[in-house]
């Protein structure tokens, strides 16, 4: 019986530390997993700012500004552009370039040199998406995002402004009717026929920017913009190139340089006795003068 009792108290224990042992086990998977969602929380961009209600009366203009760093501008450009032409959206600008920060050349055999190359690319885009596209855009690129700098979302109220076009066009539309009704009435003299038809012109004039202002909000309201800026770390490129010889590398041996002024004096030599047969008319001149000198000069 003491063994039987010394068993199940052994057995008890047992189960007590592998209960626990589950239980710390789940513990820290839970930890582990806030801590991810923490981490998928930190890198998402998304917000209700960029949700619209369809049954709202309300219309708004919205717009997104972000600035973040990726693992490589030009893949993540490629993603964003396939992402938004999917979700029916357009890039208006993209502007990918990278600057040298330094480069190097370092000599590392008689014709080779290496060269390192630090540089930096961005890339600023900007796109234009349906408004209801917004948010999903908005967390396809989040996708991307190594680093975030900062994300702006602006949303418009521009209501009022389309109902002050709407009643623009309105009275515009009635004082052009009624002009060109009193023109065609009332109109006697040339004066005041021209005087009307440039009020007619003018107020056609106010109704047709009145008309493209309001495609112009309709437009932003229907398509919204997003400016963004990526970048990436430093990178650092290496290549061997040929290096340049020096004139040095291109001199003759000394054997041929012997043979070369041997006949570079030649040629002096021969240049010198040319030019003084060219003067022989001078040099017979001169023996001869010497001669009557010394004959004179003796007596």
């Amino acid at each position: 019986m003491k063994t039987i009792a010394k068993l199940s108290l052994a057995s008890m224990a047992v189960i007590a530390l592998l209960f626990s042992c589950k239980k710390s086990d789940g513990s820290v998977g839970g930890q582990n997993s806030d801590y991810a969602a923490e981490t998928a929380d930190s890198t998402a961009v998304s917000s209700s700012a960029a949700v619209e209600k369809k049954d709202s009366k309300q219309k708004f203009i919205r717009t997104a500004d972000l600035k973040f760093k990726v693992r490589n501008v030009a893949k993540s450009t490629y993603a964003i552009e396939n992402a938004v032409q999917k979700f029916g959206g357009f890039v208006t600008y993209t502007n990918l370039q990278s600057t040298i920060q330094e480069q190097i050349k370092t000599k590392v055999s008689q014709d080779s040199t290496l060269e390192t190359t630090k540089y930096t690319v961005e890339n600023n885009v900007t796109i234009r998406v349906p408004n209801t596209q917004l948010d999903t855009v908005i967390k396809t690129i989040a996708r991307q995002i190594d680093f975030l700098d900062f994300r702006v979302i602006k949303a418009d109220d521009v209501s009022l402004k389309l109902l002050s076009n709407q009643l623009s066009q309105k009275r515009s539309g009635v004082t052009e009717k009624r002009v060109a009704k009193a023109i065609d009435t009332k109109g006697q003299k040339i004066n005041d026929i021209m005087e009307a038809e440039n009020t007619l012109a003018n107020q056609k004039e106010a109704q047709d920017n009145a008309v493209i202002e309001h495609l112009s909000l309709q437009d932003q309201i229907n398509f919204s913009t997003i400016t963004l800026q990526l970048y990436q770390n430093e990178t650092i490129k290496q290549e061997i190139t040929a290096s340049e010889k020096d004139s040095s590398a291109y001199k003759p041996n000394l054997g041929i340089q012997v043979i070369d002024s041997l006949k570079n004096g030649w040629y002096i030599l021969e240049a010198i006795f040319v030019f003084l047969l060219n003067l022989w008319p001078f040099i017979l001149l001169s023996i001869a003068g010497w001669f009557f000198y010394r004959k004179y000069s003796i007596k």
